[in-house]
């Protein structure tokens, strides 16, 4: 998959020399193997603790040790052996730094990245729409999804996200673009594909079974369950069981399709699925928007996540997501956001949605901040099964987004109470991070992309989507 005109790549040889002259870095030493970093004086870090309560550190100082969090100190009391660290970051300098845990988008279609433009706010309904990107889909190339991943796994990097749940019909491509710009990837491919009448469950069986060589974690999708037949479920179903591994849709996103999975399963989406022993907490169900309270309370009894994403379903005019239902039964925490594709949402950025989130649903139901903030960062790990991932703690993995405190998204804000931050940034936010780390490796430093040229990938970008526009006969 491996192409020699990827002419974006930054070249690695002289990585750590290239990384010294920029602002708040200190290289000690002269090794590419980064292992143990420091990152000294932190003004606040914003996490959720082990029993997931939001909390705001102050002046803290965090110790990186092979990709994983190994302490977090006081800063400027305890004496440090700086000569122990591979490299030290600086993040008291210039009113300091706040630091949070990577964001965790549980919904994506990347390789889509490259339609931009193609189908903003068109006027026809989700279901024309959707029919719509399956052509444009057919005449994309195998280069074509590997650029239009890198194109949206680099904005959405940009943005404070480190892991991506993608739900694509194409596995390699994904698989290619998570290893060049270094992001984490939960590679779900669709066994029944619009676009690739090719897939198959068996095709699925195949990834799975080489699950351990790939960069990536393989998982299973299809589109809607309407869409698939009862053999192909059951099928998924055994395979869930044999490999423990995620399983993903579309579900219930319009009323149309709901009615299309009672004619040909007999029941409502939640029913149907229960029917078919789908339910259950490797089950991950986007849009949900059209769930009655009794398929609620079964999501909620089976721990089915659920991926909200309120600007995609206010776009394409699908429905409101019934987020007061969700709270009356305690689910709430089964709730994790996601940004879907560029054709659903204007940025592939979070705090948006988050802040989406709040609007739709105040005049009935107020969410809190300090919820959607947990909808970024600790719910979706739980829900994606990631382990230690999602917070700011010892032993657990170094994911992490640095934001200006000095800010416009931030300032001001409550000193007493800085928990008001997470308000500012959800309600106020919409600057790029400033340096972000995945895996205890800095993939942004000082706002530039290490591992991707993004002013040469943008054009390459451009390039393909004319290309493909000339070859369905567009202007």
């Amino acid at each position: 998959m491996k192409d020699k005109n990827y002419k974006f790549l930054v070249n690695h040889k002289n990585f750590a020399s290239r990384r010294q002259g920029r602002t708040r870095y200190t290289l000690v030493g002269q090794s590419d193997n980064i292992k143990k970093i420091l990152i000294h004086g932190a003004a606040l870090i914003i996490t959720c603790d082990e029993r997931n309560r939001l909390k705001v550190l102050k002046d803290k100082s965090i110790i990186i040790d092979k990709g994983k969090i190994k302490d977090i100190i006081s800063f400027g009391k305890k004496k440090i052996d700086f000569e122990k660290f591979d490299l030290i970051y600086h993040a008291y300098e210039r009113e300091g730094m706040v630091v949070t845990p990577g964001f965790i988008n549980a919904h994506a279609h990347p390789p889509m990245y490259l339609l931009r433009s193609s189908m903003s706010l068109d006027r026809g309904t989700i279901e024309e729409q959707v029919a719509k990107m399956a052509k444009y889909e057919k005449h994309m190339k195998a280069t074509d999804y590997v650029l239009g991943a890198i194109g949206d796994f680099t904005e959405e990097q940009r943005n404070g996200i480190t892991t991506t749940f993608s739900h694509y019909a194409t596995f390699k491509a994904i698989e290619e673009a998570a290893k060049l710009t270094k992001h984490n990837v939960i590679n779900a491919v669709s066994a029944v594909s619009n676009s690739h009448p090719k897939n198959s469950v068996g095709l699925e069986e195949k990834n799975l079974k080489d699950k351990d060589k790939y960069y990536t974690k393989p998982a299973i999708a299809i589109h809607y369950i309407h869409k698939a037949s009862k053999k192909d479920l059951l099928t998924i179903k055994k395979l869930i069981k044999k490999h423990n591994v995620l399983f993903t849709m579309h579900a219930a996103e319009t009323q149309n399709w709901v009615a299309e999975c009672v004619e040909k399963f007999g029941q409502r989406t939640i029913f149907a699925l229960d029917n078919l022993g789908l339910l259950s907490s490797n089950l991950v169900l986007s849009h949900a928007v059209h769930l009655t309270e009794e398929e609620i309370k079964l999501v909620k009894k089976k721990k089915v996540g659920i991926i909200h994403l309120p600007t995609s379903n206010k776009l394409h005019k699908s429905g409101e997501f019934n987020y007061p239902l969700f709270f009356k039964h305690k689910a709430i925490s089964q709730i994790a956001l996601g940004t879907d594709s560029v054709v659903s949402k204007n940025s592939l950025d979070l705090l948006s949605e988050a802040l989406q989130t709040r609007i739709m649903h105040q005049d009935k139901k107020i969410v809190l901040y300090e919820d959607l903030f947990r909808m970024l960062t600790c719910q979706p790990a739980n829900i994606l099964k990631l382990g230690k991932v999602g917070k700011i703690l010892p032993s657990w993995r170094a994911d992490l987004s640095f934001w200006k405190l000095n800010d416009r998204g931030f300032i001001p804000y409550n000193e007493k109470n800085p928990l008001s931050l997470v308000g500012n940034m959800i309600t106020h936010g919409g600057s790029y991070i400033r340096d972000l780390m995945i895996n205890g490796e800095f993939v942004i430093s000082n706002r530039a992309h290490n591992f991707i040229d993004e002013a040469t990938l943008l054009n390459q970008l451009q390039q393909a989507h004319m290309k493909l526009r000339r070859r369905m006969g567009k202007d």
